[in-house]
């Protein structure tokens, strides 16, 4: 421990701290000498000293070799949440079932290794930050536990984009709104789900809270019945029921493709439309959605990025005899009806990709970004804009044709 007499701020915990130089320079540099470093044997004992009264928070740096000592970090952990000190997790080549394990003990924040810039500075500000309050939710959010009734088989229609900026989110927000209010007198039980569990904006875009009760679902799948599920949903204007990604960054592979067959399916059961916006890219459990889900739109633009993106993926999926043909390709910002060119262009991409267009939405212009930042759909920010207009078309058709599915059986 450092010579310093003044009150300490902060701890890290690890096996030898030197193997993690680069949080000794954050550490330094967010807290200057107020700091001391502690090993997995003393963690515990020092945490229940009188002189742990004035620490804010741990760090408990592991690796892989830490894997064998679960119970032990389990139980530092459980000491400090105990003494109300926060825990920053920092893991390096982790397996992500002792990520599970150390989040579901109580770990605060979670921050690969090595240490993306400014990231442990972000998370000590996000610890000192106050709780939201429970009073004054967002305008379009109800706090209240959703309440979900069983017995349904819902249709899972899932979104990706085939490249970064493509509109995928957006389409799969204004989609799953339009279906929650497609019919005025009857509307569907409409669920709309973030498994971008990094970087994922379905809440931003709805101006909704980020629920750490999302992490504790995500942490403990095996347990998740329609109650829990339920628990971690948030209301948007009484219509339309959203899973938001977490609070805090995780890793992909923290979810098994089990874990995300068993959420879809209680999502399917208690909803008549369950919209899943994905994340940017191919993780173990994509095959899970890609086989589960009855349509599974692949947004595109008309350009080199989503051409060479598209052929990538048509590969993967062909080399793993997935079904690439399942995929419904949109093409995002699609050519005007008077632009020949583009439109030309447009079928030159398909048929040089081998693949079908199946729906051209119009580029709605700088109203749909300032939707998104408003947190609106377009329905309620710029009902009459072409791009909500061609969302609305196909959210009805959607909703007809299970119309349809429903009275025949």
């Amino acid at each position: 421990m450092p010579t310093d007499p003044g009150p300490l701020a902060a701890c890290t915990i690890s096996r030898d701290v030197q193997n993690f130089d680069l949080l000794i320079e954050d550490m330094e540099t967010i807290l200057g000498e107020s700091w001391g470093d502690l090993g997995f044997d003393e963690a515990r004992t020092f945490l229940g000293q009188p002189d742990a009264d004035t620490l804010e928070f741990v760090a408990m740096a592991i690796d892989e070799m830490d894997e064998g000592d679960l119970a032990q970090l389990t139980d530092i952990i459980t000491t400090a949440k105990a003494r109300n000190i926060k825990v920053v997790l920092i893991a390096e080549d982790v397996t992500p079932a002792s990520l599970h394990q150390l989040l579901r003990a109580g770990a605060d924040e979670f921050v690969p290794y090595p240490l993306p810039e400014g990231e442990l500075q972000a998370a000590v500000v996000r610890l000192r930050s106050p709780a939201p309050s429970v009073t004054n939710p967002p305008a379009g959010a109800t706090d209240a536990p959703v309440q979900l009734r069983g017995g349904g088989d819902g249709v899972l229609i899932a979104v990706q984009g085939m490249a970064g900026g493509s509109g995928a989110t957006t389409f799969a927000v204004n989609l799953a709104w339009e279906l929650a209010t497609v019919d005025k007198t009857n509307p569907p039980r409409v669920c709309l789900i973030d498994f971008g569990l990094q970087f994922g904006a379905v809440a931003t875009y709805l101006d909704l809270p980020r629920r750490d009760s999302v992490l504790e679902l995500l942490s403990d799948v095996d347990s998740v019945d329609g109650d829990s599920f339920g628990q971690a949903l948030v209301s948007f204007e009484d219509k339309l029921q959203v899973l938001s990604a977490p609070p805090e960054i995780l890793p992909l592979d923290m979810l098994t493709p089990q874990d995300i067959g068993k959420l879809l399916e209680i999502a399917r059961e208690h909803f008549d439309f369950v919209v899943v916006d994905m994340p940017p890219c191919l993780v173990q459990w994509s095959e899970t959605v890609l086989t589960s889900a009855q349509i599974y739109f692949a947004m595109v633009e008309l350009d080199m990025r989503s051409a060479q993106n598209t052929l990538r993926v048509k590969r993967a999926l062909q080399s793993e005899e997935l079904p690439f043909d399942k995929l419904r390709f949109v093409l995002n910002r699609a050519p005007k009806f008077t632009d020949l060119q583009g439109k030309s262009r447009a079928k030159r991409m398909a048929e040089s990709l081998g693949i079908s267009i199946d729906l051209q939405l119009p580029d709605g212009g700088r109203v749909v970004t300032q939707a998104c930042d408003h947190g609106l759909p377009l329905a309620s920010q710029a009902a009459k804009n072409p791009l909500r207009k061609e969302i609305a078309k196909l959210a009805a058709s959607l909703h007809a044709v299970g119309q349809s599915d429903a009275e025949a059986a």
